[in-house]
């Protein structure tokens, strides 16, 4: 298991996007977590690796599955709205 040698994911206990793309937690939005484990890495933010993102196959994924709501506005405010409030 992953956790067990790279420690716990960050999207798997992010609640400020729970219920995403249908994900629990940031499960299905970790693109926009830093600390997660893309990569085989736990020091990952969010500037420097989502250039990255793109190149992975569970990023295409759902990209593919949500189509025009890949980003949704909810996304962003429950990510802006906690810095700015």
């Amino acid at each position: 298991m992953h956790a067990e040698r790279s420690g716990v994911c960050a999207a798997s206990t992010d609640q400020r996007l729970d219920k995403v793309h249908g994900g629990m937690n940031a499960g299905k939005a970790c693109w926009v977590v830093a600390g997660t484990l893309g990569r085989g890495r736990s020091d990952c933010t969010f500037a420097r690796d989502f250039k990255q993102c793109p190149n992975c196959t569970f990023y295409k994924v759902v990209k593919s599955e949500e189509g025009i709501h890949f980003w949704p506005p909810e996304l962003l405010r429950r990510l802006l709205g906690e810095r700015m409030g």
